[in-house]
């Protein structure tokens, strides 16, 4: 975390209007996020893809590209140039936030130029299943970045340096994976399908000299040129984990990194031991996003009062290995229409947030489009086009943040005795003497009586959900309550 009691933002949604102007965004509203209490941003990622202006960025065609060549039909990203973004991170540090750039580095997408390779197709759900034997197939696997040519780096990337890829130029409907003659999958991967090394586009070859090499030198000049605190890195459950230990060994021993610089993975799986036989495999380098509470969070909002709230935190990150969590209501990829759409049902997001901002576990994430909503339209997994409308929850969240700033401190003691009415309460510390008492119903509502340490004190619902003050008996201990379907945070006066 940025600092004690610290909030990240991911400063996006996959829908972003592709105007070129989220850079100048940036660094117009980073003091009034930092006035709320948010302390780091998540960028997108800032880096050309092959959509060009279009792409959201995970389509990575260019690394050394931040929208300063003319490359894939425009010379900006979808969100700005390269000097806005550099802008958007002086502005944001000026501030007082973090800002963690958005690393994606499993794969590229957009060749420029064609080659012919032997290769084996393999069964998408079972890599380890050939279907049948090797054969000439075209691909687009040379990037020679004829925009930007050798400016920042001279290598060109070609057939050697992937493993694997899902497209043939002899035939536009082929949709096989492919391995490439002579190319083997990593191990030290995800082992669904057999194995998930394979993702999108041109995969990476990361037992390659030359690819790991470059990634180090662009990951340099990445850092000397933009100066971020911190990064995201995607998909890393398709990377070798022993990669990314040797490299982010590398990142933090540069003159312009701290030892103790900040990652977070994205290892997107509901399986908890996954996640835990990730930090023991990377020895707790990065943090990882705390997916399984996120499918929590979804299936609770499904459920209504049928979903038992005791269990909110069952099989989570947050609740077996806290100092490595980074909890989140909803993302990029989950939110409707999106590749793992599983979204968090409007009336249950403020709770969310509730149980991520006030509690003393892990590093809350808050997602932009909860934040300021969004509306977009797109197809969906049946090919009907539909229109979404994302709730704009600030309101809610500017009061968590303000609790979350200023009370959420000290002992932490729950009160999880009931299936639709749980609670909790901080007691606050020698800084922040004052006191909270958290209450959150999926059903009908309810009080509950709960101990927060301050004898005969009055307390208030600050989310003016209940009108009604409580005061505290001569024991520290009052009835707090909250309606149904709701949450109250009761703060001390």
């Amino acid at each position: 975390m940025s600092q004690v009691n610290g909030v990240m933002m991911q400063y996006f949604h996959w829908y972003i209007p592709p105007d070129g102007t989220l850079w100048t965004e940036v660094t117009t509203i980073a003091k009034d996020l930092a006035k709320v209490g948010i302390t780091a941003l998540w960028l997108p990622p800032a880096y050309k893809g092959s959509g060009g202006g279009y792409d959201v960025g995970y389509g990575v065609y260019d690394l050394f590209d931040l929208g300063e060549f003319e490359q894939k039909g425009s010379t900006r990203t979808k969100y700005g140039t390269k000097q806005e973004y550099l802008q958007a991170i002086k502005a944001t540090q000026k501030a007082g936030l973090q800002v963690y750039a958005d690393v994606v580095l499993n794969h590229r997408n957009g060749g420029d130029e064609m080659e012919k390779v032997q290769a084996v197709p393999v069964a998408w759900d079972n890599r380890n299943h050939e279907l049948g034997g090797y054969r000439e197939i075209e691909v687009y696997t040379k990037y020679t970045f004829p925009g930007r040519g050798d400016k920042y780096s001279s290598f060109k990337w070609n057939a050697k340096h992937f493993d694997s890829i899902n497209h043939n130029a002899y035939d536009w409907n082929d949709h096989n994976i492919y391995r490439i003659h002579d190319k083997n999958f990593e191990t030290d991967v995800d082992p669904r399908h057999g194995n998930y090394d394979f993702l999108m586009a041109c995969d990476l070859d990361m037992r390659s000299q030359e690819v790991r090499d470059e990634l180090r030198d662009w990951a340099k000049w990445y850092f000397e040129t933009t100066g971020i605190d911190g990064i995201r890195i995607d998909a890393v459950k398709h990377i070798s984990f022993l990669f990314f230990n040797g490299w982010l060994d590398y990142v933090r021993e540069l003159p312009t990194t701290d030892r103790n610089m900040f990652a977070v993975g994205e290892y997107w799986s509901d399986d908890i031991e996954a996640l835990h036989r990730y930090i023991t495999n990377t020895e707790g380098r990065m943090s990882l996003f705390d997916v399984p509470l996120h499918y929590n969070f979804h299936r609770a909002s499904k459920s209504g009062e049928h979903y038992d709230l005791r269990q909110i935190f069952d099989n989570t990150l947050v609740q077996q290995q806290p100092s490595l969590a980074v909890t989140f209501v909803e993302n990029h990829d989950s939110q409707p229409l999106q590749a793992l759409e599983s979204p968090v049902e409007p009336w249950f997001k403020p709770l969310a947030y509730a149980l991520i901002l006030l509690r003393r576990a892990g590093y809350p994430c808050i997602f932009y489009g909860d934040y300021f909503g969004a509306q977009y339209k797109d197809k969906g997994r049946d090919g009907q086009e539909y229109e979404i409308w994302l709730n704009d929850h600030h309101w809610i969240i500017d009061k968590l943040l303000y609790v979350r700033k200023n009370y959420a401190y000290g002992e932490q003691y729950d009160y999880f005795d009931d299936a639709n009415l749980i609670g909790w309460t901080r007691l606050g510390d020698a800084e922040h003497p004052q006191a909270i008492a958290v209450v959150l119903s999926n059903g009908w509502g309810g009080s509950k009586w709960m101990e927060v340490g301050k004898p005969n004190t009055t307390f208030y619902d600050i989310t003016e959900h209940i009108p009604d003050q409580v005061t505290t008996n001569e024991y520290g201990w009052g009835e707090f309550s909250c309606k149904g379907g709701s949450m109250s945070i009761w703060v001390s006066k």
